[in-house]
């Protein structure tokens, strides 16, 4: 039995998944307990390695143990955010009894790998890397302290840690076949394959890419300076890291790099396919994007009672089980707020990340007529929000405060703090109508969609990410209207505000009041054709046909 196999699937490899492959990512949406996760990155890196170990596939995950994750979204005395740092710890992690030295700004940093056995969440097994440990200096010890840090340099030796550290875990487990990055984050590992592989053109053979975004915050330029001084690039020279990634001006693109260093790549929703094909175009040497949407794990997601109503057709279990799902939501709600919101009452939810782009307030944009509609007697709306900023996006904690402090004066809205995976599951569950607004097409998947529907709620959406492979206006969800993406911002928001209040208040809500069976229609339609097409199986299957065995 070699190291690799050792070291813990708990079942047969099925031989159609035989090739060993290495999954990088900065973030992990496991469970509640393990917060090492930002949003629908690490959501997306967390389902993908629950189906990995439902199809039993001959894949790890490797990724960073974050002494104090993201943050934890709390309150100020006024209810505003407040972005508390609070130290994590994991007694279910064991020590793997592997460590690894890295190179970051010519000083050596320990790596230690912390492993996650597959019985404990169900996934494939998992190595966190963490620098937190007595072994470094206090600098050192920072790199895997906060997910994301603000800092530059800190930044990078995340990325050299992850890279290169993963990499040298990998090889002291027996190697792997194929090493796939979830995003540039984990470029610096194509440097280190070089050193242990010594061929480039092998290295590119084994190596592969999931671009999530066509965000500039996704896609990070550096100074080449700056990486070279801070190891970046590991021990090759500079002639050949230009030769693998083209790079040889002052600037480094980390995904445009990554893209000439893979084989093969990935786009997370046919839509983002043609958009990150566009955006890349006219770039020499970069390797294929492909399309693979993203997707979500049912078995994790859908609620069981749910699922089991649906499939026996019985609509009053599935009435009264979103009910009471709406109550449970309900609570937290109270809990926060002090609002006892009705489950009779249509319930209408934006939770995500909050990023400019996704446009939190589009459905405030009209004070005075949002307002009439969720103070209306007649045919009741409830609004919630959630959804974290990032902690130093001091625009998007301002757009969540003016949210909360609007919400002060109105029953039938609220805002929530904590939004983490149990916040996510409930909301989805409790919603009656799940929101999602982008600016079209700056949202490569938006995934949260998915889960939301595998639970009993409507989406409204504009259509981009996921949302044109699975929307029949109407049937099983609402569309709205596509906008020029070439007009000004704000006349994209203003014509998208006028079609997104049309919907609600001429179909959504007379729908849900005046034919609640045609409503129950639409709503078990979206769960039946979420299921199986946007269940994370189906995208791990792909994976591998798509990516690993070509």
């Amino acid at each position: 039995m070699s190291a690799y196999d050792k070291w813990g699937h708990p079942y047969e490899i099925d031989q159609r998944y035989a090739k060993r492959v290495a999954y990088f990512s900065m973030e992990f949406a496991i469970d509640q307990a393990l917060k090492i996760y930002s949003g629908g990155l690490g959501f997306l890196a967390g389902s993908h390695m629950r189906s990995a170990h439902d199809l039993r596939q001959n894949m790890i995950g490797i990724g960073m143990l974050w002494s104090f994750g993201y943050y934890d979204q709390v309150r100020n005395e006024d209810q505003a955010l407040r972005v508390h740092f609070q130290r994590k710890f994991y007694p279910f992690l064991l020590d793997s009894g592997i460590t690894v030295k890295v190179t970051v700004n010519h000083h050596p940093v320990y790596v230690k790998a912390m492993y996650l056995p597959a019985h404990v969440f169900g996934t494939v097994p998992m190595y966190l890397l963490t620098t937190d440990i007595p072994e470094n200096d206090y600098l050192a010890q920072t790199i895997t302290h906060r997910l994301y840090d603000a800092e530059h340099s800190a930044r990078v030796a995340q990325s050299i840690v992850l890279g290169i550290g993963g990499a040298k875990v990998v090889e002291a487990l027996g190697g792997a076949d194929i090493y796939h990055m979830n995003e540039a984050h984990a470029l610096p590992m194509a440097f280190q394959l070089v050193e242990q592989i010594g061929d480039i053109d092998e290295v590119s053979k084994r190596v592969v890419l999931t671009t999530h975004t066509p965000e500039l915050a996704g896609n990070q330029e550096h100074e080449t300076s700056f990486l070279q001084e801070m190891g970046y690039f590991n021990n090759i020279s500079f002639d050949n890291m230009v030769r693998m990634t083209g790079m040889d001006g002052p600037v480094f693109s980390h995904t445009l790099a990554a893209l000439r260093v893979a084989k093969v790549s990935n786009a997370v929703s046919q839509l983002h396919g043609v958009v990150s094909n566009a955006m890349w175009a006219g770039n020499e040497g970069i390797c294929e994007i492909k399309a693979i949407t993203n997707a979500q794990n049912a078995r994790f997601w859908q609620d069981s009672t749910l699922r089991t109503a649906l499939k026996e057709n019985d609509d009053q279990l599935l009435i009264d089980r979103k009910k009471q799902m709406k109550e449970q939501l309900f609570k937290v709600v109270a809990d926060q707020t002090g609002k006892l919101f009705d489950k009779d009452t249509l319930t209408i939810v934006w939770a995500r990340r909050f990023a400019s782009y996704k446009r939190a307030n589009l459905l405030t944009r009209d004070i005075y007529r949002f307002s009439q509609l969720i103070e209306r007697i007649d045919k009741p709306v409830q609004v919630i929000w959630a959804g974290k900023p990032y902690p130093f996006d001091h625009g998007a904690i301002e757009m969540f405060d003016s949210l909360v402090k609007f919400s002060y004066k109105e029953a039938n809205f609220a805002v929530l703090t904590g939004y983490e995976i149990e916040l996510s599951r409930l909301l989805k569950q409790g919603a009656d109508v799940w929101l999602n607004t982008p600016r079209r097409p700056r949202e490569a998947s938006g995934t949260s969609g998915m889960t939301a529907a595998m639970n009993g709620a409507v989406n409204l959406s504009i259509s981009d990410g996921w949302i044109p492979e699975f929307a029949k206006d109407g049937v099983n969800c609402f569309v709205i209207p596509v906008t020029d993406a070439d007009l000004p911002e704000d006349v994209q928001d203003e014509t998208d505000y006028q079609n997104l209040m049309h919907i609600i208040e001429n179909k959504v809500v007379e729908l849900y009041y005046n034919n609640h069976a045609e409503w129950l229609s639409v709503m078990k339609n979206g769960m039946t054709d979420v299921v199986p097409f946007f269940d994370s199986d189906r995208m791990a299957h792909q994976y591998y046909e798509m990516l690993y065995n070509i």
